[in-house]
């Protein structure tokens, strides 16, 4: 990429002159800058990329083999818990057993995380005639859940580095 600039000065004597040795010394400071910039994020005391941290969540109660468990992670309550369009990270993760484990990678900070079994991995809890879900779910902290969801805060985990780690008991109703 190259920028050029070009101005006029006017001389004492009013001529104008265009002044190709101050075009010349800004580009070669910006080229400095540049290359400077790309030195520095290696050098010490200089802030790094986030870091990531791992998240392990142990998922039990898994009632069948079928299908898969479905983890999202969400930063908010923006789209909590089933849109997974607004979910920070989602997706399918096989098992064997009563039992699973998925082990994420993600920045430090609070997530809510729901889990569910996705018996017939269609991507999503499917529900009853009343709306009462048919596939197994849970939710971080493990509360209580009666007609709806619990809020993004309760079912919520603070992920710190190097690993945090959550159970999940699945709920079939």
């Amino acid at each position: 990429m190259t920028i050029s600039t070009s101005y006029s000065l006017t001389a004492c004597d009013g001529s104008n002159q265009e002044n190709t040795l101050g075009r010349m010394q800004f580009v070669n400071g910006f080229l400095f800058i540049v290359l400077a910039l790309s030195v520095l994020p290696g050098l010490p005391g200089r802030a790094q990329a986030v870091s990531e941290c791992s998240l392990v969540v142990h998922v039990d109660g898994i009632r069948n083999q079928k299908g898969d468990i479905g983890v999202s992670l969400f930063t908010s309550s923006d789209g909590w818990p089933e849109n997974n369009d607004k979910a920070f990270l989602h997706g399918p993760h096989p098992f064997s057993g009563d039992k699973a484990t998925v082990t994420l990678e993600v920045p430090a900070g609070r997530y809510g995380v729901a889990v569910i079994h996705d018996e017939n991995s269609n991507h999503k809890l499917d529900r009853n005639f009343f709306g009462i879900p048919k596939e197994g779910f849970g939710f971080a902290n493990n509360p209580k859940v009666f007609l709806t969801p619990p809020d993004f805060k309760t079912a919520s985990v603070e992920v710190g580095c190097p690993v945090t780690e959550t159970t999940i008991h699945l709920i079939y109703k």
